[in-house]
């Protein structure tokens, strides 16, 4: 099985193709087309994949894939599984919003092996592998040393079905606006998690994201030494796509900010 080191390898690689595609588009003009009630595809995201999945098909051939646009594939060589989108933050690219990257994620027989999010206009490069610490560039990360809610700046992010299911994500953003120094909402998770890694953002939470939008941040964020668990704190983040990434002191209460909101409270 391919080492550590040889799978960050690989995931940089493909995260940086993927943002040079993403690069030579920026500004031009796109096609973008409707997923869902408010989820888009663009030309941009459909190139940047192809040029993501058609590296790793020749660096690991018949690896299994799950990436966000083409979907699941692969015969499961070498027992790992590559995680891939090519553009998280479609929205923003498409409004010409300058707040994206790409994720590229890969899991082994013993969990996630490493992982990069690569941001190609700020040229920021968010990088880890397991046991080996998390890295922007070649300086090490670690999270915010922030403790209290009230002193804390959050980020979060709406579901995409936000429209018809938004009962408990517009409480819970009720409940941290109000007791939080600030609230943000980039439209990127995988920028939120990045920036949660390197304590630009002391915590954030979202529901029912997808294993593309946070595979790679859950590494990158544990290996930078946040806590990162599901909203029940567990480990279910990838099942569920309900995750909770903070500082390790102000993980707990955010937790119980999230129980009690969930109890019914406010």
């Amino acid at each position: 099985m391919a080492a550590e080191q040889e799978l960050l390898e690989a995931c940089i690689e493909a995260a940086r193709r993927g943002g040079a595609v993403l690069r030579e588009r920026w500004g031009k003009h796109r096609t973008v087309e409707l997923k869902g009630g408010i989820d888009l595809v663009t030309d941009a995201d459909r190139a940047s994949e192809a040029a993501v999945l058609g590296f790793l098909a020749d660096r690991f051939p018949g690896a299994d894939v799950l990436a966000e646009e083409s979907g699941a594939s692969g015969a499961g060589a070498g027992g790992l599984r590559f995680i891939v989108d090519p553009l998280d933050g479609t929205t923003n690219y498409a409004h010409g919003l300058p707040v994206f990257a790409v994720n590229v994620a890969v899991t082994d027989a013993r969990g996630l092996a490493a992982a990069a999010t690569y941001d190609p206009l700020r040229e920021e490069l968010f990088t880890a592998a397991r046991s080996r610490g998390a890295f922007l560039g070649g300086v090490r990360l670690a999270p915010s040393g922030g403790t209290e809610v009230n002193s804390a700046l959050l980020v979060t992010g709406f579901p995409y079905d936000i429209h018809s299911e938004h009962e408990l994500p517009l409480r819970l953003f009720g409940a941290f606006v109000t007791r939080a120094r600030g609230v943000r909402r980039l439209g990127s998770a995988a920028l939120d998690l990045a920036y949660v890694a390197c304590g630009r953002f002391d915590g954030f939470w979202e529901q029912r994201l997808k294993p593309w939008d946070v595979a790679a941040g859950i590494l990158l964020a544990r290996e930078a030494g946040a806590r990162v668990t599901d909203l029940d704190g567990g480990d279910r983040m990838l099942e569920t796509g309900d995750i909770l990434a903070a500082s390790p002191a102000l993980h707990g209460p955010m937790l119980d900010v999230i129980a009690h909101v969930r109890g019914g409270g406010r």
